[in-house]
């Protein structure tokens, strides 16, 4: 019987060997080249922002969005109340049509990413319109117009920062899509500045 054992504790102790071997040499059998996937190269460059930063700059542009797009909506009612020629009204009922279906689509990326969505205006909005609002007749067009000229300017800008962005891409997307709107709005009013 003795003749059995000594077989397979030899196979057992081979066994153990093998194993520490294997063991010792992780690096080199799950790691080629033997680097330690923990360790990171200062290379000096530029690196991606983390996926908090990305998410947290995405939920601020859509943020943003919905907050001008109100904010668009309320001047094109009263571009629609108050403007003086069925042009700069015409202009207004565009204004809310196209920045009502542009928050829809703002309002459904941000759901799908659990941000939360904007009732407000941006302030400085809300005293620009208080201070156009408060003219009347030819004076409401002239500076409602500036407005929508400015505001559509700056809002170009934002989009198309955004569109090229490393945000994730229903945000990018979102951005691309409205780009060619905003081009239109701020065309519009531009040439009604003219008439």
């Amino acid at each position: 019987m003795k003749t059995k054992w000594v077989p397979m504790l030899a196979l057992a102790s081979g066994l153990a060997l093998a194993t520490a071997a294997c063991g010792s040499n992780n690096d080199d059998n799950d790691n080629p080249g033997g680097v330690n996937p923990t360790a990171t190269a200062d290379t000096g460059a530029t690196e991606a922002p983390p996926p908090a930063a990305a998410a947290d700059h995405a939920a601020q542009f859509l943020t943003d969005a919905i907050m001008a797009d109100n904010a668009e909506i309320k001047a094109g009612q009263a571009a629609q109340d108050m403007g003086s020629t069925q042009a700069v009204k015409d202009y207004g009922k565009t204004l809310v049509a196209d920045h009502t279906k542009a928050k829809d689509q703002a309002s459904a990326v941000a759901m799908a990413m659990n941000v939360p969505i904007p009732t407000g205006t941006p302030a400085d909005a809300d005293s620009e319109l208080k201070m156009t609002t408060s003219m009347s007749g030819a004076g409401f067009d002239k500076d409602f117009l500036a407005m929508m000229v400015k505001d559509h300017q700056a809002a170009i800008d934002k989009f198309q920062q955004e569109a090229s962005s490393t945000d994730p891409a229903q945000v990018t997307d979102l951005a691309k899509q409205s780009l060619p709107t905003l081009k239109k709005h701020l065309e519009t009013a531009q040439s009604l500045q003219k008439k």
